[in-house]
């Protein structure tokens, strides 16, 4: 029997499987109670699905060319139009403002969120090769200790950024010092259990963090001590410049802070990846041993890793805070943790534009399918499954080396364990 056959009917019968009860029955509700209803058409549609599916994924596999020329060659196709992509989305995003409504301006405030997030992310995941399920947590302890900060000191936001990221970053090296012996999945699990310990702290301190009820009444940013209020005077924007109040503008202030930030996160990325420290990182994702046999001193190579990308969470975490104004435990789950890592490990570890790209995709495609409520998340889980079976290692896998002897080659996925690659 031909091979691909094979394969293609096994998958055909784990698709029965799981799909039996799944899509082939449906719970019906009557006037004596609840009853199943059989759906063998919807249930033949799905293993047919599989079937050709997996048919169509195993013969186009076994005709094209050798994996690592088509990585290598996608990879440098990529890093080609990263030159000219680049510009256009940093000279797309600072006019968004004036070419976009409110509805706009405010989505592009939470994928410019993420984009930040994803960045501080791949400090650690990325360049470091540390796995990290935990990230929510910085991203909380920023949050909460710009509120904190605010209402029991009266601080405004720009005294309490740098502070967020301060606290935010001596979490990070409190997690670190823990797991310096820690790798893999084991590291995962930590960093999973330090996210839910800080969420569990946030919930039940009612005393200082408000509990489930979270804290409101979280003071707005200002330009250089204006306002955006409605209520006009010369120490309000619109006042002072003498313009009509529009609630646009204090979104559209909101919108250049986050775009401030996210640039600031990739300026330092960029530049810290040039440094001894950013090669440290890399080798120590390489391979540990050999690092150490280096003499590079793993242990503060891991911290820094962990500081850093915890402080520019904690300057994501006091922004979120300072947009909306309110904040609560519930908006700082594990599920934020996952898509943070998933938009790294889709926009290729290491990469900044593929960082960038992928956050584009995931957090743009919740609003474009908004519409398909019952349907979306199929979509989105479906399309996140063939970028992994087409890019496994994401959208960017190739990377170029920081330093270099003679002439400067990008290093193909299939020569690096995690990386760009």
């Amino acid at each position: 029997m031909n091979p691909i056959l094979k394969d293609a009917g096994i998958s055909a019968l784990v698709a029965l499987g799981l799909f039996g009860p799944m899509i082939g029955l449906k719970t019906e509700a009557s006037a004596t109670g609840l009853f199943l209803v059989p759906r063998p058409l919807a249930l033949a549609a799905a293993v047919a699905a599989v079937f050709f599916g997996r048919l169509v994924l195993l013969t186009w596999r076994g005709r094209r060319p050798g994996r690592y020329r088509a990585n290598r060659g996608l990879s440098e196709a990529l890093k080609r139009s990263g030159r000219f992509l680049t510009p256009v989305l940093l000279a797309f995003a600072v006019v968004l403002p004036f070419i976009s409504g409110r509805y706009g301006i405010d989505l592009g405030i939470l994928v410019l969120t993420y984009v930040m997030l994803g960045w501080g992310l791949n400090i650690v995941v990325g360049l470091a090769g540390l796995l990290d399920l935990g990230y929510v947590a910085f991203y909380a302890v920023g949050a909460y200790s710009f509120a904190l900060l605010s209402q029991t000191f009266g601080l405004g936001f720009w005294t309490c950024l740098p502070l967020a990221g301060l606290f935010a970053a001596t979490w990070g090296v409190m997690l670190g010092f823990p797991v310096l012996r820690l790798r893999g999945d084991y590291l995962a699990i930590v960093t999973l259990a330090f996210g839910e310990i800080i969420r569990i702290v946030l919930l039940n301190a009612t005393s200082i963090t408000g509990g489930p009820n979270g804290i409101a009444g979280i003071p707005r940013p200002t330009l250089f001590g204006l306002q955006f209020s409605a209520a006009g005077g010369p120490d309000t924007f619109s006042g002072f410049f003498g313009l009509e109040y529009s609630p646009t503008q204090r979104v559209a202030f909101l919108y250049y802070v986050i775009l401030g930030l996210a640039l600031l996160t990739n300026w330092v990325t960029l530049r810290l990846r040039r440094v001894a420290l950013g090669r440290a990182w890399e080798a120590l994702r390489e391979d540990e041993i050999a690092c150490r046999s280096l003499g590079i001193n793993v242990t503060v190579t891991k911290l820094t890793a962990f500081a850093i990308g915890a402080a520019f969470g904690g300057f994501a975490g006091a922004f979120f805070a300072t947009r909306n104004a309110f904040i609560s435990p519930e908006s700082f789950t594990f599920i934020e943790s996952a898509i943070v890592l998933a938009i790294v490990v889709l926009g290729g570890l290491g990469s900044q534009l593929g960082t960038a790209l992928a956050a584009i995709v995931m957090i743009g495609g919740f609003e474009v399918f908004r519409d398909l409520a019952e349907y979306r998340m199929l979509l989105f889980g479906t399309a996140l499954v063939l970028i992994m079976i087409l890019r496994p290692r994401g959208l960017v896998s190739g990377r170029t080396p920081s330093v270099a002897l003679g002439r400067r080659r990008e290093i193909s996925a299939e020569l690096v364990a995690e990386g760009r690659g």
